[in-house]
C-alpha cells in the first residue's frame, strides 16, 4: 500500500536499525545497574546483623569481666561504650575494643540523651515530650538498691571475702585477685556467692578495696550493712585511705561511706633551743650588721664583709630553716640597670656564705631593683641605707 512502510525501504530500514540498537542499549543499562542495586542489598542486609552480632559479643564480653550495667551501641564497628556513674568507664572501653571486628570504642558516663522528633511528625493526641528528654531504653540503668550486703576484712593471718557476685566469671576474676594479694601462709576464706539479683553494681571496685587493705598493718575491715560502707583499720598513709574510700564509693553508688580508717601520725623531732630562737637572732642580726654595698658595684664596704661571716654562723646554729637573700639598690641608676645590680649583690652574698659552710639548698638569692627603699633616696644617707642586701626566713 503507498504511503506504508513496507513499502517504503528506507522506512523499513530505520526500523530494523531501531529494533537493532534497542536491545544493545538495555544490556549496557543491565551491565551498569545490577551490580551496583546488588552491593546496595548486600549493605542493606549486611549493616543491621553486623551491628546486632558486635553488640551482643561485646555485652557478653563484659559479662564475662564481671562489668555490669553496661550498654553498648553501634554506628558500623565504632562503639559508645554508655557507663553508669560510679562504673570504671575505662576497664569498660578497654574490654569492648578488645571485640573482634570494633574498630573504636569510646566511653560515655551518664546517661545518653535522645533527639526530639521531627516537628512534622504525625499527633497523637499526648503531651509532646521536651527536646533531650532522656531515653529510657538507651539511658543507663539506675544503681541497684538491692545490692546485698558484703565484707572484706584481713588480719595478719587471713584475708575474708563476703560478697554477691552477677556470675562464676565474676566471682572466678576475684578470686584470682584475692589469691594474687596472699602472702606465705595467709589463709584466703572464700565466702563469695552469685545472685544476679542482689550481686554488687561494681564489683571490680573490690580489686581496689583489697590493695588497700593489704597495706593495713594488723586487722581491717571494709563492711557494707545494706545503708553504709564503713571502713576500719590502719592503713599505710593519707593517699590509701582516700584511695579506699574512693573505691567504697563505686563499690555501692550512692550508699554513705564511714571512713574509719586510721593513718600513722609521724612524731615531729624536737626543736633545739637555736631553732627555736632563730628568727628572732636572725632579725636581731639584720639590725646589728646591716649588708652595705659601695655604690655601683656588687662590692661589700669593709664593715659589711666581716659581717656575713656572723649570718653565715647562725645559718649553721639551725639547719631546719631556709633563708632568702635578698639585693636592693638605691635610686642612682635606671630601671634596666638597678635590676641586674641588685642580682648581682644578692649572688655575691649567697656565694660566700656557701664557701663559709652554709647548705646551697637552703638559700635563694633574688634581686628587687629599687623597688624597696628603706631611707629616702634624696640623702646620701639615704641612698648608702638603700645599697644593701637583707636576709630572711622564707
Amino acid at each position: 500500500m503507498p504511503g506504508s512502510s513496507d513499502d517504503d525501504p528506507a522506512a523499513a530500514a530505520q526500523t530494523s536499525t531501531g529494533l537493532v540498537r534497542r536491545p544493545g542499549f538495555v544490556w549496557l543499562l543491565a551491565v551498569v545497574l545490577v551490580p551496583v542495586l546488588l552491593t546496595a542489598l548486600v549493605i542493606g542486609i549486611k549493616t543491621g546483623p553486623t551491628e546486632d552480632d558486635l553488640r551482643q559479643r561485646s555485652q557478653a564480653a563484659l559479662d564475662a569481666r564481671g562489668i555490669t550495667g553496661v550498654q553498648v551501641e553501634f554506628s558500623g564497628r565504632d562503639a559508645t561504650v554508655v557507663v553508669p556513674a560510679g562504673a570504671d568507664a575505662g576497664e569498660a572501653e578497654k574490654v569492648v575494643a578488645a571485640v573482634d571486628g570494633v574498630r573504636t570504642a569510646h566511653a560515655d558516663s551518664g546517661a545518653r540523651q535522645v533527639a526530639s522528633e521531627p516537628t512534622t511528625a504525625p499527633s497523637t493526641g499526648t503531651a509532646e515530650e521536651p527536646v533531650g528528654t532522656p531515653s529510657a531504653e538507651l539511658s543507663s540503668p539506675p544503681v541497684s538498691t538491692d545490692a546485698a550486703p558484703f565484707e572484706l576484712s584481713r588480719t595478719d593471718d587471713s584475708i575474708t571475702v563476703s560478697a554477691v557476685v552477677r556470675n562464676q566469671a565474676a566471682k572466678d576474676k576475684l578470686v584470682a585477685e584475692v589469691q594474687a594479694l596472699l602472702d606465705n601462709g595467709t589463709e584466703f576464706v572464700d565466702q563469695i556467692t552469685i545472685d544476679e539479683k542482689t550481686a554488687l553494681p561494681n564489683p571490680t571496685a573490690l580489686t581496689a578495696l583489697l590493695h588497700a587493705l593489704s597495706t593495713a598493718t594488723g586487722a581491717a575491715s571494709v563492711k557494707y550493712d545494706g545503708d553504709k560502707v564503713t571502713l576500719t583499720g590502719k592503713v599505710a598513709d593519707q593517699a590509701t585511705k582516700a584511695t579506699a574510700a574512693r573505691a567504697a564509693a563505686a563499690a555501692v553508688p550512692g550508699a554513705g561511706i564511714a571512713n574509719e580508717l586510721q593513718v600513722p601520725v609521724i612524731a615531729k623531732p624536737p626543736i633545739s633551743q637555736a631553732c627555736q630562737t632563730f628568727e628572732a637572732r636572725l632579725a636581731q642580726l639584720t639590725v646589728d650588721a646591716k649588708l652595705v654595698f659601695l655604690a655601683g658595684t656588687a662590692r661589700l664596704n669593709d664593715v659589711s664583709r666581716s659581717s656575713v661571716a656572723r649570718y653565715a654562723a647562725l645559718l649553721k646554729s639551725c639547719t631546719t630553716f631556709d633563708v632568702e637573700i635578698s639585693g636592693h639598690t638605691d635610686s642612682s641608676g635606671t630601671t634596666r640597670t638597678s635590676l641586674p645590680l641588685s642580682q648581682q649583690r644578692a649572688d655575691a652574698v649567697e656565694a660566700t656564705l656557701i664557701k663559709l659552710g652554709v647548705a646551697a639548698g637552703r638559700l635563694t638569692s633574688r634581686g628587687y631593683g629599687e623597688t624597696r627603699p628603706l631611707a629616702p633616696n634624696t640623702t646620701s644617707a639615704g641612698r648608702i641605707a638603700n645599697r644593701r642586701v637583707e636576709i630572711r626566713v622564707r
